[in-house]
């Protein structure tokens, strides 16, 4: 074997389909693409969920649900973590700011103090909503919870 002689394998390459090259090659006339309709003209192409004039699926589905657009999305933050913060950062007052700066929440989140697991140290604590079991914790060790 040389470099003069070498080849694909058998059966690995195929000729590409020559189309509107005339008669003679058996794809001219209409090119493969049937006659007439859209699909036979020059810059044609399909909207994308077409289904070739059957009803399409997204028509086919009911509606369902709603948006509610006075819904109010809070980043809830457990009272655990605060107590690892607190810890971490020897603070005892926990604001916005606070979460915003340790990575919990972005600046435009509205935070919710939830009451999953413990405090041992009393902590001030701002924030847009409480759970009833944080506010209970929080104010157990004279701490306060400040909704903002």
């Amino acid at each position: 074997m040389e470099l003069s002689n070498l080849k694909p394998a058998k059966g690995s390459t195929h000729h590409e389909k020559r189309i509107g090259r005339g008669q003679g090659s058996g794809h001219g006339g209409t090119a493969t693409r049937g006659h007439k309709g859209a699909q036979s003209r020059s810059g044609y192409s399909r909207k994308r969920n077409f289904e070739g004039g059957q009803m399409p699926l997204q028509r086919r589905l009911p509606k369902y649900g709603f948006n509610n657009i006075f819904r109010k999305e809070y980043k809830a933050i457990n009272i655990s973590v605060l107590q690892s913060l607190a810890d971490k950062q020897g603070i005892s007052t926990i604001d916005e700011h606070t979460l915003v700066e340790a990575g919990l929440a972005s600046k435009n989140d509205m935070i919710k103090i939830l009451g999953n697991g413990t405090l041992t140290s009393k902590l001030d604590v701002k924030a847009h909503a409480f759970s009833k079991k944080a506010i209970e914790a929080i104010e157990a060790l004279k701490g306060t919870a400040v909704k903002l």
